[in-house]
């Protein structure tokens, strides 16, 4: 095991593109460290440096406190799992576990064997050892690569979006798997997804990238609540964040749907500006017809006419429309305009107990908790209340 660090790391194309640009990120000796973001955003070519797949035009490159640079992929003892598993199909599972140990040339028949037979084992592969990898559900064939992984005894594990191949009953199923081997091993593992699922649930931290620039790297309940700027706001969840233009006056703020007070304190952090973007979590609503009078006095109220109702058993999300006045929305699309659109949403979703008896076409009575909303500037970006947020979760 060993830790992995990448210092004002570049990787910039011969057409002049940063793919990755200045990324700083140390990743502890037998942590699980997700690589988060959009398709394009960086994240798999900064494995693939790791791994010494791709050359670093600029920056370093540590694995166990040695600088890798210039290391050759293979001198640097670490496992990679790919998206399409890369097994040999001519190969029976036994031999392709096997593989990497033929391949080091200093391990006899009987250890291979038994390296071999005690990762099966871990991964319940025994009963599959003669089969080739044709006649495996896409779920055993990912064990497989993981087994040919962890025979190795490597520094760390690497994993290009190993769960995209599969169905969503079997990824998550995978997820599990992956999360208790790699505590049960304790190797270091980096791990590249675009699906914040498996970010959330897999990571000790979490690394989110946009356009090749490290956005937050936190915990997941950290990110999710103390979201850096607006971009991991609406990355991070799902549903994602609602986003809606908020005008400031002193402690008024005036929401399309609803105006309201905040503490001064929160005022505070505002300046001098007088249009921000507002963000609350579809699950920071509720239908105020379950909620006690009594608790209402400290929640913001507001009615809305509900457009579409998606009941699903455990919760029900309704969509809701809303007006925005023509100068704010211009006003705020020229401000914003390096954001990206979701700034700019007409409709809040909201994400209420199932008990809730709202449905399409009717009016109802919302609330929401106004200590849990965040405010963006709408230039930068920067979430202005992220420390409030702290004191409020």
């Amino acid at each position: 095991m060993a830790s992995i660090s990448v210092k004002n790391v570049v990787k910039q194309y011969a057409d002049g593109f940063p793919a990755v640009n200045d990324i700083s990120l140390d990743i502890g000796d037998g942590e699980l460290m997700i690589l988060v973001g959009p398709s394009g955003c960086g994240k798999s070519t900064l494995l693939r440096m790791i791994a010494g797949l791709e050359d670093i035009t600029s920056g370093d490159l540590f694995i166990g406190g040695e600088r890798a640079n210039d290391k050759a992929p293979r001198d640097r003892n670490l496992a990679m799992v790919f998206q399409n598993y890369a097994l040999y199909p001519h190969l029976s599972v036994y031999e392709n576990i096997a593989f990497p140990l033929r391949l080091n040339g200093n391990f006899s028949d009987d250890e291979i064997r038994r390296k071999v037979e005690e990762a099966a084992d871990t991964l319940e592969l025994r009963d599959h050892l003669e089969r080739k990898p044709s006649q495996l559900s896409g779920g055993q064939r990912q064990r497989v690569a993981m087994g040919r992984a962890i025979v190795r005894q490597a520094e760390a594990f690497l994993f290009d979006e190993p769960l995209s191949n599969l169905d969503a009953k079997l990824r998550g199923q995978m997820r599990t798997e992956i999360s208790r081997l790699q505590r049960r091993l304790g190797i270091t593992t980096v791990y590249v997804t675009h699906d914040q699922t498996e970010a959330m649930t897999l990571g000790d931290r979490v690394a989110v990238l946009r356009k090749g620039v490290l956005q937050q790297v936190a915990s997941p309940r950290e990110l999710y609540q103390r979201p850096v700027n607006l971009f991991v706001a609406g990355f991070i969840g799902s549903p994602p964040m609602n986003f809606v233009p908020a005008e400031i006056e002193g402690r008024k703020v005036s929401l399309p749907f609803v105006s309201f007070e905040v503490p001064q304190e929160v005022a505070d952090q505002f300046g001098d500006r007088q249009l921000l973007i507002a963000g609350i979590r579809p699950e920071h609503f509720e239908d105020a017809a379950l909620v006690d009078a009594n608790d209402l006095s400290h929640s913001v109220s507001f009615s809305a006419h509900v457009d579409v109702t998606e009941w699903l058993g455990n919760e029900l999300f309704a969509y809701i429309p809303f007006e925005t006045s023509r100068e704010i929305h211009d006003r705020l699309k020229t401000l914003a305009r390096e954001l990206d659109s979701e700034s700019l949403r007409t409709q809040l979703v909201v994400a209420l107990d199932a008990g809730s008896r709202i449905g399409p076409g009717e009016d109802a009575k919302l609330t929401f908790d106004a200590s849990k909303m965040h405010f963006f500037d709408p230039v930068s970006g920067d979430n202005l209340t992220r420390e409030l947020a702290a004191v409020a979760s």
